[in-house]
């Protein structure tokens, strides 16, 4: 009989916080530059340089752990991880280990088998490292110390997920909490979330946890999904070959889908772990816990649950709306200046995401101003400008924000309503296309559709569409009752 195998899962994310400086000195933390620019003398660990915590950093870090619903530490204190690399200048790395600034929290995700708790096992502070560049036409490594020092928290899971798709589950609701409290962007193709995977496999019904690996390198929930499937397989093939799999930190190649081993997995007790001496212990205030309490923002799920509860919108419209803080905030804005939530709703999920997905824009990268979509949606819905004439307005507001109305006056796109002229123009093209005329006669439905398209066109694509098929329907209809 073939042996079952069940996957444990557990994840370290790393995030960075969205501060304009760094977490132990002033250098600016914006991403790029060029190298070695955004540094000084603490971030570059000169000696004799001492680190001044942010305050911001640990306002930002509450704010995450009091989402994820944790426990909070005070005092909580700074450890030195000692490890000796070329992108760690100090050959030390400012931490937490002993009282990290959170611990004991969760995350609720929705399952395939409905709502699951990810615990979360604690959460602690920390400075980055600088990063790496290979040259490989000069045969060498430099360093960038740009990075280094930006202000990371680092969220350590439970081992409670089972499967991939839990896995991406857990990280979409991690990235959307982080977001909607704006304390990290959670770029992914940026680095500032990332995650490393640790995995086992056991025999199912067995209660002890196999032997673990930690995967590196995942930049795309793509990747974590291919390293994770491929990982788990690659350690359900070792244990039926009778072989043992080793405790060890793997890089994912997501080009060649294959991991390799980089290392023997470290614990703490290799990393030399002791109090920084230069930083003190961080006290936290109760009151300053419960001004954050009261001042955290309405998350994605409150707010599905309002719209579909004010506007009346669908599940499916409310879980696109809230995929960003930032969509969610046109929407509610735009909806304030026309009143029609429904209507703001289909704007933004057609034509909005239509044209984000077109430009590969991030919707943090949409800026047009909400009144002016909101200006839209009130002269269509007076029927001053046809859809078709006010997808191509709103295309303008996109990219360029212009004042609806004053474009659709300067350029001649007031929808026609003078029923003459529209009865002149429809005459004129059932004039002009006697086979289309006797085609529809026959029965033939889709030659009304040419024949409106037909009329749009002489209109110049101004004329009200449902004024147009009205009366080429009843003059249709008459020639066909006198012939």
């Amino acid at each position: 009989m073939k042996k079952e195998y069940e996957t444990i899962i557990g994840l370290e994310v790393h995030v960075e916080l969205a501060t304009k400086t760094k977490i132990f000195c002033g250098c600016s933390t914006k991403f790029g530059g060029e190298p070695n620019t955004h540094t000084c003398p603490v971030c570059t660990g000169m000696p004799g340089a001492l680190p001044v915590l942010n305050k911001k950093v640990v306002e930002y870090a509450l704010r995450a752990g009091l989402a994820l619903h944790c426990e909070v530490n005070s005092p909580c204190l700074f450890d030195r991880k000692n490890y000796f690399y070329p992108d760690n200048p100090q050959n030390y790395q400012i931490s937490q280990l002993y009282l990290p600034i959170c611990h004991d929290g969760y995350v609720e995700i929705e399952t395939a088998s409905g709502k699951k708790n990810i615990r979360i096992h604690e959460m602690h502070m920390e400075e980055d490292a600088g990063k790496l560049v290979h040259d490989e036409w000069s045969d060498c490594s430099l360093v960038d110390y740009n990075r280094s020092g930006i202000p990371l928290i680092e969220i350590v899971s439970e081992p409670d997920m089972r499967t991939a798709a839990e896995v991406v589950a857990y990280l979409e609701k991690l990235r959307s909490i982080m977001q909607y409290l704006e304390v990290s962007d959670c770029k992914l193709q940026e680095g500032s979330m990332r995650a490393d995977v640790n995995l086992s496999v056991r025999e199912k019904g067995t209660l002890n946890l196999g032997t673990r690996t930690e995967m590196k390198n995942l930049n795309s929930f793509k990747a974590i999904t291919r390293a994770i499937e491929n990982e788990r397989d690659r350690q359900i093939e070792l244990l039926e070959e009778g072989k043992a799999v080793i405790q060890e930190t793997r890089r994912w190649d997501d080009n060649k889908e294959y991991s390799y081993a980089m290392r023997s997995k470290e614990d703490a007790k290799d990393y030399r772990y002791f109090p920084d001496p230069d930083l003190m212990p961080v006290n936290i205030e109760e009151e300053w816990l419960e001004f954050l309490r009261k001042n955290q923002p309405e998350f994605a799920e409150e707010k599905r649950e309002r719209y579909q509860k004010e506007f009346g919108l669908s599940k499916y419209d409310v879980l696109l709306l809230t995929e960003s803080r930032h969509l969610a905030k046109l929407f509610e804005e735009t909806t304030k200046f026309c009143g029609m939530p429904k209507q703001a709703a289909n704007w933004m999920i057609g034509e909005t995401l239509r044209l984000a997905k077109e430009r590969g824009m991030e919707y943090e990268e949409i800026h047009f101003s909400p009144q002016h979509l909101g200006d839209l949606i009130r002269i269509v819905q007076k029927g001053e400008i046809n859809n078709r004439n006010a997808k191509k307005v709103f295309e303008k507001i996109f990219y360029e924000d212009i004042e609806p109305s004053l474009y659709i006056k300067e350029h001649g796109m007031v929808s026609v309503k003078d029923t003459k002229k529209l009865a002149q123009a429809v005459e004129e093209i059932i004039a002009q296309n006697s086979k289309a005329v006797e085609e529809y006669r026959e029965g033939k439905q889709k030659t009304f559709g040419f024949l409106v398209g037909q009329t749009m066109r002489t209109m110049h694509g101004n004329a009200d569409p449902e004024m147009v098929r009205e009366i080429l329907k009843q003059k249709l209809d008459r020639r066909a009752d006198f012939s």
